[in-house]
């Protein structure tokens, strides 16, 4: 009996899941993998700190999006004209759109290299395979199906957890890690923990988790705004807190698994240099064993099924809803056009990338560098939102909430001048 109850709590849990955990996962795509390899690789455990100083960060900053987007019943970008100059919301989602684009191209070129790596053959048909997947569940599958696919696949982080039991790690040393007690100032240090920040408070985020606390009301004919059904409020409230809390922790605990199979491993051997999510699978081979290695390459094509959907879906609900578009995976294709096509666009533009002379790596830093820039006036702006009365009504950021949430702000825009003044250097 009591093992029954067990699992009926977890249960009732999972079902509280979704677009925070979903969200969660989708931030450790493959190109957030790589950042997270190159950060144990080059610099051992001595960079864990980092995230449990993003964690209540991200969590807070993530919570205020899931709140307007629940409260209001419209998506961040419709709520941002509120507090923003259309022409400034019009620039901030265009920039946000060539930075996921980027992004979309880097997770597709990974997936395919780790396709390659487990099953032979050419990179680019595994990339091309991927996009089609990709684009095919978000065009042909209905939304509360589709949602139960990416929520299932977040199991696929799991591999990295995986890997870490597989490698002789020294724990005292891992611990030490968690402690900023010698902060490494390099610029090559710096511009690493710049890129740790990037990876795990990232606009697209913001925009995902936003719309698909509207898409949960939209798909549920008993479920409302909760500026119109203030009764919901308490049980809608917790679950987000849950949800977003959950998630954001998963997120940052995989991140760690990484950092600390890379250290444990890579750094370890000598093995300093890593480029691509992909490149880190490899190294792994060595290091850790075949085993390890084919489940760090499975980890790849799985986290990036789940993030090149929410990239993409991201841009087009930042796109669609700036300029008034019918937004939304709850509609079908030629319900939608602009915004499956802004979906399509950039799904097919990620390729093109692949397939360009364009250096990944180096497209990647640039996209790091877009979304801090606009990452500062959209969470400014968020936190605005999410204070005003007037589209909140009575559910209005409390003051723990409020104080990370600009604690947030400040960080990204710190990171964003420590990245200027390391490159400078």
């Amino acid at each position: 009996m009591k093992g029954f109850r067990r699992r009926a709590r977890g249960i009732a849990l999972f079902d509280q899941l979704g677009p925070g955990l979903v969200t969660g996962a989708a931030d450790d795509d493959p190109s957030g993998i790589a950042t997270y390899s190159q950060a144990g690789a080059q610099f051992g455990f001595g960079l864990l700190w980092t995230m449990i100083l993003t964690y209540p960060l991200m969590s807070a900053i993530q919570l205020v999006s899931a709140r307007i987007g629940r409260v209001t019943g419209c998506g961040l970008a419709t709520n941002l004209r509120a507090v923003l100059p259309g022409w400034s919301v019009l620039g901030l989602v265009l920039l946000l759109f060539v930075a996921n684009t980027i992004n979309v191209g880097a997770d597709l070129a990974a997936m395919g290299a780790a396709g390659a790596l487990v099953a032979g053959g050419g990179e680019h048909g595994f990339t091309i395979a991927f996009a089609v997947l990709s684009l095919s569940l978000q065009l042909f599958i209905p939304y509360k199906r589709y949602a139960k696919i990416l929520k299932w696949l977040t199991l696929v982080l799991l591999a990295y957890v995986a890997v870490v039991f597989m490698a002789k790690v020294d724990w005292g040393q891992a611990a030490t890690g968690l402690l900023p007690t010698r902060a490494n100032t390099s610029r090559e240090a710096i511009l690493t923990i710049v890129a740790i920040f990037g990876t795990t408070i990232s606009p697209y985020l913001f925009f995902w988790q936003s719309a698909q606390e509207v898409e949960e009301v939209d798909g549920d004919q008993e479920a409302k705004p909760l500026k119109e059904a203030p009764r919901q409020a308490p049980a809608e409230i917790k679950r987000m807190r849950i949800d977003t809390f959950t998630g954001m922790a998963i997120s940052n605990l995989i991140a760690m698994a990484v950092i600390i199979s890379a250290a444990a491993t890579l750094h370890a051997a000598g093995k300093t240099d890593i480029k691509s999510a992909a490149d880190a699978a490899e190294a792994l081979r060595p290091a850790a064993g075949p085993f390890a290695f084919a489940l760090f390459s499975l980890g790849i094509i799985g986290t990036g099924l789940l993030a090149v959907p929410v990239l993409a879906g991201s841009a087009a609900y930042a796109f669609g809803e700036s300029r008034g578009w019918k937004c939304g995976l709850n509609y079908k294709p030629w319900e939608a056009i602009g915004f499956y096509t802004i979906i399509g666009l950039a799904t097919l533009l990620g390729v093109a990338i692949d397939w360009s002379p364009v250096d990944p790596m180096r497209a990647l830093f640039w996209s790091a560098v877009i979304n801090g820039v606009v990452a500062i006036p959209i969470m400014a702006a968020m936190m605005l939102v999410v204070a005003r009365h007037r589209q909140m009504g009575r559910f209005t950021a409390g003051p723990i909430l409020t104080v990370l949430g600009w604690i947030a702000t400040a960080v990204m825009a710190l990171a964003v001048v420590a990245m200027t003044a390391a490159s400078l250097r």
